[in-house]
């Protein structure tokens, strides 16, 4: 074996391949052999699948510094090394079915990076440095132990795959709706309750995957002529506790987001004080957008921010909604889903927009 590893390296350097495949070599330590006399210049891409490897060399973005894929599958790391976060040309990076219960916030330093395996891990937390990451295009952090996804994933303009199945996740980021390429999300098998409610909103939004979130019984009415996978949802005795509105007969409660303070119904005809004045700002941040500037930033970021908007009229909603329920035998997924609970919920600015409301 170690015969045949030096052999692949020295024809690799003779040659001056750009591609190296160094898979299933049951690889303890990264081979001194790539390092030694000046490394791999030219080399491109370096496959080490299936190794044992628990940490790379400090020099490597010396030695190997053109590398634009690096692919470490199924090896031994812990923690994700610093040194790999110098490698300033990479564009895919697949750390999947490793050991990592960290990611250091140095990987926001790999600029030019356009796709992150991250799956299969033992990660529970992600480092708000991500975001920095711009030409990130796909994301993968299913099958670890993550309870929540960063804010900041909003300035990963970019991103048009989103994949956290299999993770812990109570609730999603409502800047989730801000990455206006984001073509497919799955967030299937997690504890979600409840989803943004501007979730749908994006025209490249496709494709939506929340398979088995047992606790989710309302998913917001822009996703209903989506790709929408929901299986398996709402199926759960148990209901989170929080603001709940009672649907028609034949189904459960339906939780809605955490944010939301206070709750409309058909009933009410008058939109509380504090959603109006936060309406009245967020048209003045529209019209004048420097006179905002003076107010204190976390209120700056919530008028900035709306929860959502009306699935009507587009009226931003900041703190009340006026949700409508629509049963699953209603919608187009009564066929697919036959054992599911799960139902559509538009979320209106007023009683008179709920009442004007239909799928």
């Amino acid at each position: 074996m170690a015969a045949s590893l030096h052999e692949s390296i020295i024809v690799a350097k003779q040659e001056r391949h750009k591609n190296l495949f160094l898979n299933y070599r049951n690889l303890q330590h990264f081979p001194e052999e790539l390092l030694r006399d000046g490394g791999l210049h030219f080399l491109e891409r370096l496959y080490m699948k299936r190794n044992s490897l628990t940490t790379l060399p400090e020099d490597l973005a010396q030695k190997l510094p053109n590398l634009i894929e690096l692919y470490l599958h199924s090896n031994n790391m812990v923690m994700v090394p610093e040194a790999l976060c110098q490698l300033s040309r990479l564009r895919s990076l697949d750390l999947s079915h490793n050991s990592l219960q960290i990611l250091v916030p140095q990987i926001g330093r790999l600029r030019r990076l356009r796709q992150l395996h991250l799956s299969h891990n033992l990660l529970e937390s992600l480092p708000p440095e991500l975001g920095d990451l711009q030409e990130l295009q796909v994301l993968d952090v299913s099958l670890n132990r993550l309870r929540c996804l960063p804010e900041h994933l909003q300035r990963c303009l970019s991103l048009q795959c989103l994949s956290a199945d299999r993770n812990r996740l109570t609730a999603l980021p409502r800047q989730l709706c801000l990455l206006e390429r984001l073509s497919e999300l799955s967030v299937a098998a997690n504890r979600l309750s409840s989803l943004p409610l501007d979730l749908g909103r994006s025209a490249e939004l496709q494709f939506v995957y929340v398979d088995g979130n047992v606790d989710l019984k309302g998913i917001p009415s822009s996703l209903y002529h989506k790709v929408l996978g929901c299986q398996g949802c709402g199926t759960s005795d148990s209901l989170p506790v929080g603001l709940c509105m009672a649907p028609p007969a034949g189904g459960g409660p339906v939780p809605l987001p955490p944010e939301v303070k206070l709750l409309g119904s058909e009933s009410d005809h008058v939109v509380p004080l504090e959603e109006l004045a936060m309406r009245a700002l967020h048209r003045k941040h529209l019209r004048e957008p420097d006179d905002l500037l003076v107010l204190p930033p976390s209120l700056l970021d919530l008028v900035l921010l709306p929860l959502g908007h009306c699935h009507l009229c587009s009226e931003p909603l900041f703190t009340s909604v006026f949700p409508k329920l629509f049963p699953l035998r209603d919608t187009v997924l009564a066929g697919l889903y036959r054992r599911s609970t799960v139902s559509f919920v538009a979320y209106c600015c007023s009683s008179r927009c709920l009442r004007s409301f239909h799928l």
